[in-house]
């Protein structure tokens, strides 16, 4: 990837004209590091938009503009949409709210409580994903804000309409939204170390791979492994959120919604708890690492295993391929990965769905 042929939008707001009660410590921390992460990944500043609106401290020092309304809109809506490049970054931190419409409202730094001035961002989606910004065919937003009901805020106005202008819709685009909360979720936010759980889990995601940045890495791979710490953060009491991701391409548009107790999605399939938890794995979303691990089977299973380039769908074949000529080769599976990473948290799920896993390919007279 040239990263000349890069651009990114950068936003990160923690202070509001609402006033200190909307006080929120990380967001322009976590977009300063997400700024250096393309930087080092050889993006020109000039094509890197940081947005911010820091609280006084500890925030390092850095160059940025303001993140406003009318700013922020008129990047979206007149400066980006000039530029010429092939991918485009989005990254946003600081209070959302899901309007009466369905839609998620990114507040900007100038939103008061008599005036909730905010980016709607399924339409900058749609205008993004058509003919009115003819740049950008991959593009991945990553959003850490709230997407809470307006209702369950008790305004006493509702969110006034501002719908960004939207083109001719076209096939042109492959767009991916990581969204930190889905529908009437919180967000949650660790003020004491200045960072949001989101993205805080998604730069050290990134990080690993910075190899392969400024491309976006592959984002269904990226996914399993965010939900999977995520789960882990529930677990522990430290947030209620789901994350959730959506994708739109000339292929395929949709949204690959939260699962377990209380979301109203369809539990995990056996194979999809597996998959998941391998890809929870960095290692597992490169190639020569995949191979590494998969070179310590059995070589009469090895040999046998179809194989892909794209991580997703070579982990579904390396277990779907195990299951089918020697299952008892999934803890020579689960033996190689944990012992390149023994992450406590990935190593009991990973165990866990193994054994799920293994418990739903045997025959049934050989089930207990």
């Amino acid at each position: 990837m040239n990263p000349s042929r890069v651009h990114a939008l950068i936003v990160g707001i923690e202070r509001y004209d609402a006033g200190p009660g909307w006080n929120l410590p990380g967001p322009a921390r976590d977009a300063i590091a997400f700024h250096r992460l393309l930087r080092e990944a050889g993006v020109p500043e000039e094509q890197l938009r940081l947005h911010l609106d820091p609280l006084p401290s500890p925030v390092p020092e850095v160059a940025h503009r303001s993140a406003d309304h009318a700013t922020l809109r008129r990047v979206l809506v007149r400066e980006l949409p000039r530029e010429q490049g092939d991918v485009l970054w989005v990254w946003w931190g600081g209070h959302g709210v899901l309007d009466r419409a369905g839609h998620l409202r990114l507040l900007c730094s100038d939103a008061s409580t008599a005036d909730k001035l905010g980016i709607d961002l399924d339409t900058a989606l749609d205008r993004y994903a058509g003919d009115a910004v003819p740049a950008f065919g991959e593009q991945l937003w990553i959003v850490d804000a709230c997407a809470t009901f307006e209702e369950d805020l008790a305004f006493r106005e509702q969110l006034p309409p501002d719908a960004l202008p939207v083109g001719r819709r076209n096939h042109a685009h492959r767009q991916t939204l990581l969204q930190a909360a889905g529908r009437g979720r919180a967000a949650a936010n660790d003020p004491e170390r200045g960072t949001g759980l989101f993205s805080e889990i998604l730069l050290g995601l990134l990080a690993d791979r910075a190899a392969v940045l400024p491309a976006p890495p592959d984002p269904e791979g990226l996914f399993p492994a965010v939900r999977a710490r995520i789960a882990t953060l529930r677990e522990a009491g430290r947030t209620l959120q789901y994350p959730e991701i959506r994708l739109r391409s000339p292929e395929r548009t949709e949204i690959v919604a939260p699962t377990g107790p209380g979301t109203g999605g369809r539990p995990a399939s056996p194979l999809q708890r597996a998959v998941d938890a391998l890809l929870a794995y960095p290692l597992m979303l490169d190639l020569s690492e995949r191979q590494a691990v998969v070179a310590s089977l059995d070589t009469r299973v090895a040999g046998t295993l179809a194989r892909h380039n794209k991580a997703r769908t070579d982990v579904v074949g390396i277990l779907n391929g195990i299951a089918r000529r020697r299952p008892q080769a999934l803890w020579e599976l689960f033996d190689a990965v944990v012992s390149l990473d023994d992450a406590p948290d990935r190593k009991g799920e990973l165990e866990a769905a193994l054994t799920e896993f293994a418990a739903s390919t045997r025959r049934p007279d050989e089930r207990k």
